[in-house]
């Protein structure tokens, strides 16, 4: 991803907060942990409140059976978007290998998620939003968990070759026969 030029306005200088503005918006575009976080949190709320969709809809038919259908098109997405934005690795990483291993570090996340729901159901009983408020605190533990785990393994750039040079070396390959 192209650096980020810093605004028009904090280069004329401006009024503190839209110095403020652009350095912001300059920091959340970096490969910094923090930046990573904040999109990576960002992500994480767009995911949750598609699996709280998909969640609600398929209730009727079980808590469980919701569960895991929130938690397969959720992190399906949210892997997707991870490996695009909040990490970067469209080019180091493809989209088989983010489902693959983002989806096993998911299917984790599920498992924990869908303990919790058996566990607790004598307490939370059929009340959707005590079963939601359990979902969202299991999910936000189990998410900076995941956090640690996709960016020092699935979109490291340190244990990646890119997608192009294997390419390139398959064609070479290819080539030689």
């Amino acid at each position: 991803m192209p650096a980020v030029s810093s605004c028009r306005p904090c280069s004329e200088g401006s009024r503190p907060w839209q110095v403020a503005l652009c350095g912001t918006r300059a920091r959340l575009h970096g490969d910094d942990p923090a930046a990573q976080l904040v999109r990576f949190v960002t992500v994480g709320v767009i995911s949750s409140l598609v699996y709280f969709g998909v969640f609600l809809l398929v209730r009727p038919l079980g808590s469980q059976l919701a569960n895991l259908f929130g938690a397969v098109v959720s992190s399906a997405l949210a892997n997707e978007l991870h490996r695009r934005l909040t990490f970067h690795a469209g080019g180091r990483v493809g989209w088989w290998t983010a489902q693959w291993e983002g989806g096993g570090l998911a299917a984790a996340g599920w498992v924990a998620t869908a303990t919790t729901l058996a566990v607790l159901d004598p307490v939370v009983g059929e009340a959707w939003w005590a079963q939601v408020l359990l979902i969202a605190a299991v999910t936000g533990a189990v998410g900076l968990v995941r956090f640690v785990f996709l960016r020092l393994w699935v979109f490291s750039s340190h244990a990646r070759r890119t997608i192009h040079a294997r390419a390139r070396r398959r064609r070479m390959r290819v080539g030689e026969r």
